[in-house]
């Protein structure tokens, strides 16, 4: 009876907390009836549950959670966050390929394919058309204006019947 007692003394705080397996589970309830020790255990065991439980359910009776919350977000407004500049530095700290030092021939490289790809985008565009001759040449019977573009080869005749009225002939 003593060995018993003593393999179901150690299995008493997983039987309390409800742990056990079903033949470790059967094995106590057939101990406990005949040994006052182990259900002495036991009830001191509940007995501290008790003690324990009852001041934390009469706090959480008088603690106004909505009130609890509101103080967790205050201090969480309160604390201090870090200025930009220290947040970035923090991130590329913690970053592997800024620790080993690779960012400087990549950054390099980036800036060296920036400046060959930039004249490229930027292609300057004359605000000039191309250039062009005009010709006018008057008559007493006929005003004609010669327009030519040199580049595209296009040429614009404007043939005019009479004077113009309001000009006058000198």
């Amino acid at each position: 009876m003593k060995r018993e007692c003593s393999s179901v003394s150690k299995l008493l705080d997983k039987y309390f907390d409800h742990e056990v397996t079903e033949g470790e589970k059967s094995l106590i309830d057939g101990h406990l009836p005949d040994c006052p020790a182990c259900r002495r255990t036991l009830q001191s065991m509940e007995n501290l549950r008790t003690l324990i439980k009852r001041p934390v359910e009469e706090a959480a009776e008088k603690e106004v959670f909505p009130w609890v919350w509101e103080k967790i977000e205050r201090g969480i407004r309160e604390t201090e966050k870090p200025a930009l500049w220290d947040f970035l530095r923090s991130w590329l700290n913690v970053t592997p390929l800024l620790r080993r030092k690779i960012w400087i021939p990549a950054l390099a490289a980036a800036a060296i394919l920036i400046l060959m790809i930039a004249p490229l985008l930027y292609v300057k565009i004359s605000s000039h058309p191309a250039l062009s001759v005009v010709e006018y040449v008057e008559s007493e019977t006929h005003n004609v204006m010669v327009y030519e573009l040199e580049n595209q080869k296009v040429t614009v005749i404007w043939l005019f019947n009479g004077l113009e009225e309001g000009a006058s002939t000198s």
